[in-house]
């Protein structure tokens, strides 16, 4: 039995995690859960679960992880906020299961340094995808990883093509129900240089040896080459539970939360290269990631302010990125990496962007 603490439970991966717990009531407990803000829909989950410790917000969702005993916490959070409650899940000694990859990006090694061997376990679709895939050889004999993009609404598009594009089309994904913030991180493949900042620090694969292929049937969730020219991928159809499921007790698999492929009809998937023309973020975050230190905090809090402007009418489709660089390129690293540069990274690059943005 898997003693289970949610954190994020009323948004997206949490709901489905505790999809995946309430039809395997014998092997998973859940003993604690947070939300951001929805206090009404987190007393009805601990109500339905039966689960005494609750919190809201990061600073209660904290105290949580430190105070509960459980077997892994499950970190759906939204954004950089989620890094005390993972910090304090590793330094806890708990199993991470990790969806809120901006706390590892923006953590980098301040995250690693607390993390034993097999502590953390990622989430996302595209990292679950590869740690299931490298069990097929040594880490000496992985050549690359290859992450699968959806490609997002605007796939097949060029540059001058995306000059207008509205919130509207930028939010209608065609694969998957997201929030905003994630949707048009979608859009603009900011999502997808972050899982390759993300990738490195899982997986510790050099950037030049992590690469981006777009995938729009989302079927193939990522891919490992090895040095004998062998290719391993883990294909299901698009379903969060499968790798919410393998988070939740790794490696084990919980039978029956995913559909499988249906090998009767027929199967058309296809690959494409990335255009780092029209879509620059994934280079963006490879220079990001290499720089280490604050600028992976810089570019994601960047990013957080130019997208919320681009919902207000204040920043057009491609300035999205085109802000986020030039903040990046203005950062220039203050000392050693702590939780307070950290912050202090994020408050710096979110008034630079909003100065930007301001001066149009």
């Amino acid at each position: 039995m898997q003693r289970v603490i949610i954190l994020g439970s009323t948004g997206s991966i949490g709901t489905q995690a505790l999809d995946v717990i309430k039809a395997n009531p014998t092997r998973f407990d859940v003993v604690g859960l947070s939300a951001g803000r929805n206090r009404d829909l987190l007393d009805e989950q601990a109500a339905e679960f039966q689960v005494e410790n609750t919190a809201l917000g990061a600073t209660e969702a904290e105290q949580l992880v430190r105070d509960v005993e459980a077997d892994v916490v499950l970190n759906g959070i939204t954004g950089s906020v989620g890094l005390g409650p993972t910090l304090a899940a590793l330094k806890a000694g708990r199993r991470l299961a990790l969806a809120n990859k901006e706390s590892l990006i923006v953590g980098g090694d301040l995250v690693k340094s607390l993390a034993s061997p097999g502590q953390i376990v990622p989430v996302d679709s595209e990292h679950s995808a590869i740690a299931q895939a490298l069990r097929s050889g040594t880490a000496s004999e992985v050549r690359r990883l290859v992450l699968t993009a959806s490609g997002g609404p605007f796939r097949g598009r060029n540059r001058d093509q995306l000059a207008n594009v509205s919130p509207a089309e930028a939010l209608a994904h065609p694969t998957w129900d997201m929030g905003l913030v994630v949707t048009t991180n979608s859009a603009t493949l900011v999502n997808k240089g972050l899982e390759v900042i993300e990738a490195h620090l899982l997986f510790n694969v050099e950037y030049d040896r992590i690469d981006v292929v777009v995938h729009p049937q989302s079927v193939v969730h990522s891919m490992v080459e090895f040095v004998d020219g062998s290719t391993i991928a883990q294909a299901s159809p698009p379903d969060m539970r499968l790798p919410i499921s393998l988070g939740l007790d790794w490696p084990h698999r919980v039978g029956g939360v995913g559909r499988p492929i249906d090998w009767t009809t027929a199967q058309n998937w296809s690959f494409e290269p990335l255009d780092e023309s029209a879509f620059p973020a994934v280079k963006l975050a490879k220079l990001v990631g290499r720089a280490g230190g604050t600028y992976p905090a810089v570019f994601n809090a960047a990013n957080e302010q130019a997208v919320a402007a681009f919902h207000a009418g204040r920043l057009s489709f491609l300035s999205i990125v085109d802000t986020v660089q030039r903040v990046v390129e203005s950062h220039e690293l203050d000392g050693a990496l702590s939780l307070e540069s950290l912050a202090a990274a994020e408050v710096w690059a979110r008034a630079a962007a909003d100065k930007l943005i301001a001066a149009g």
